[in-house]
């Protein structure tokens, strides 16, 4: 029966056996030959063998512990019991025969030989696994394939548009058809419509740059128009030997609002300016040219520095709808005496350096900003220069230079690089001001324009000092007069003949004042002398406080006619004119001042 059972079953080992605690004793144990079993490992009846000899593993060990575990309670194994050892990969399965009490006498125990059935199984997961890679290997071909066309072939249509327009820069009528029905499409449509855009935008930044560089080229113009406005030349009077001036402007764009200027109001008088209108660019300096027509126009007339500014700011006034206004510094600086006369319109105090001192601030009295306040008036005050001395001026954008840090560079620190650069000239002392404030900002941005003037009043040997006699405008003085000229023409060793037309000149000058200046009232008249040495030559200056009179305003007398159809009077001026070298009047500060030049060699 064991042996049907064995051959039915496809069994490979059955037994009838009687476990115990540490042993088991086989009573049946099958060989079947047909099958392929040896005979001769049929363990004898009655054999008992120990659980130590049969296992060869403590996994096998463990099994037979168990099996006598269930043994011991009447009953078998529920699952087989998996053994992988020497005998092979095996299911064993004992279950007890019980007598009539339930008591279990004895076991059947049976192995089944998996190594086929995990053979077969390893062969069926191969093949599945075959098939499963198979089946991935054609999906992700079919993918591969849909993914190239339906995105990676319109995207790299799109990546050899945009390489095509990148290599020929041309935007316009360039278009791509896209019809995926999916998000390549809304790409496509995108991207047409960046094409049309970037078209749009090129021909306009094509417009702008035009406009830009024809704006650039007009501020070009405009620079230099304004540069040429300015004094550029230095040295400003190589004739002039009794100052030096030097200025300069550096602004933050590329016209500014600052602005310098010095002009000769006369032979003896020089006229000093610096100025700062609010704002910058173009119509700061629109305006700043406005400014210094209409200051310079004013101070040739002779006005006093109170007055131009005041007569200035009137005219700025008028239309000023831009509310625009200048801060500035007007001082009329007279050369032979040293004396300077000067008003200041809410600008920058002046510095000033004494011949054996340091530059300090002179802390002078402000007026209201120009084009600020229509009938504004501004005060006046009065400085010394002595040989030696320094005069200088500049706009807030020196003490208002800024660092990285937004630290003022300030006057303090000006003050410091002006007496830090020693006895310079003009122009060396601009430029240690200048890269001070450079060293100071660093990197930071130019925010406001950088303007300086510097005038130095000189100590040469040519210098001219003129001495003057004032004397009541009556002819008695005459005599006193001459004689005061003479003193001056012998100590130049002048020619008899230079001396007779010097003194013809003087006589029918004074004589004019005398007899009108003050008619029918009384004055006083100076008379200024003074010998230059290079060139040669006497300058003689009448100066009255009486009634305008302008003797070079009236027209000269034609002596071509004869004494009966010529007018009265004017033979006298024209004489003194063609025997002078040089002539010039001016009504200064409410008096008539008349200079007279004669070369002595």
């Amino acid at each position: 029966m064991f042996e049907k059972l064995k051959k039915e079953g496809n069994i490979t080992f059955l037994s009838l056996v009687v476990p115990d605690e540490d042993s088991v004793t086989f009573y049946i144990d099958t060989c079947v030959p047909e099958m392929g079993d040896d005979p001769a490992a049929q363990i004898p009846y009655g054999s008992d063998i120990l659980y130590t000899d049969a296992a060869s593993t403590p996994d096998d060990l463990q099994v037979y512990y168990d099996i006598w575990d269930l043994y011991a309670v009447n009953t078998g194994s529920e699952m087989p019991l998996i053994t992988d050892n020497s005998y092979g990969y095996n299911y064993t399965a004992v279950w007890p025969i019980l007598d009539e009490n339930g008591q279990a006498i004895a076991e059947i125990q049976y192995i089944i030989d998996m190594r086929e059935v995990r053979s077969y199984l390893n062969s069926f997961l191969y093949t599945m696994l075959g098939i499963s890679v198979g089946i991935i290997g054609v999906a992700i071909v079919c993918y591969i394939v849909f993914v190239r066309y339906t995105v990676t072939k319109p995207v790299g249509t799109l990546a050899g548009m945009m390489e095509k327009i990148t290599r020929t820069s041309d935007f316009k009528n360039q278009h791509i058809e896209m019809h995926t029905g999916d998000e390549i499409e809304e790409l496509g449509n995108s991207f047409n419509f960046m094409l049309e855009e970037l078209d749009n935008y090129i021909d306009n930044l094509a417009k702008v740059t035009a406009e830009k560089e024809r704006i650039g080229a007009e501020l070009s113009v405009a620079t230099q128009i304004q540069a040429s406005m300015l004094p550029c030349i230095f040295p400003a009077f190589p004739e002039r030997e009794e100052f030096d001036i030097y200025a300069n402007m550096h602004p933050a764009k590329e016209v500014g609002g600052d602005f310098y200027d010095f002009f000769l109001v006369d032979n003896d008088h020089l006229a000093l300016v610096i100025a700062d209108v609010s704002g910058k660019g173009v119509p700061a300096a629109l305006f700043m040219v406005i400014a210094k027509t209409l200051i310079k126009n004013e101070a040739l007339t002779g006005k006093a520095p109170q007055e131009v500014l005041a007569a200035v700011n009137n005219q700025l006034c008028e239309n000023n709808d831009a509310e625009m206004f200048v801060t500035a510094w007007l001082g009329i600086y007279e050369i032979s005496t040293g004396h300077m006369v000067a008003s200041n319109a809410g600008h920058e105090f002046p510095a000033i350096k004494r011949r054996d001192g340091s530059f300090e601030l002179y802390h002078d009295r402000h007026g209201f900003v120009l084009a600020g306040m229509e009938g504004s008036r501004y005060r006046p005050y009065e400085l010394d220069l002595a040989p030696g001395d320094i005069l200088f001026v500049y706009t807030d954008g020196v003490a208002e230079a800024t660092n990285g840090e937004n630290i003022l560079y300030g006057t303090d620190r000006m003050l410091s690089a002006l007496n830090a650069s020693g006895a310079c000239k003009p122009e060396k002392l601009l430029d240690a001001v200048k890269a001070d404030i450079d060293r100071f900002v660093g990197d930071a941005p130019q925010f406001d324009d950088i303007t300086m003037l510097c005038l130095e009043v000189k100590t040469t040997d040519n210098a001219v000092q003129m001495d003057s006699l004032t004397v009541p405008a009556e002819l008695e003085q005459l005599q006193a007069v001459q004689d005061f000229i003479e003193q001056h023409l012998r100590t130049a060793n002048c020619s008899t003949k230079a001396e007779i037309a010097i003194q013809v000149a003087v006589e029918e000058l004074y004589v004019n004042i005398a007899h009108y200046a003050y008619a029918p009232g009384h004055g006083e008249a100076t008379i200024r002398c003074s010998v230059g040495s290079s060139p040669k030559k006497i300058t003689i200056q009448f100066e009255d406080a009486g009634v305008p009179f302008d003797p070079l305003a009236k027209k000269d007398a034609d002596i071509s006619l004869s004494a009966d159809e010529r007018e009265i009077g004017g033979l006298g001026i024209l004489m003194v004119k063609k025997s002078m070298d040089h002539m010039e009047y001016e009504r200064r500060d409410g008096k008539n001042i008349l200079t007279i030049e004669k070369i002595l060699e």
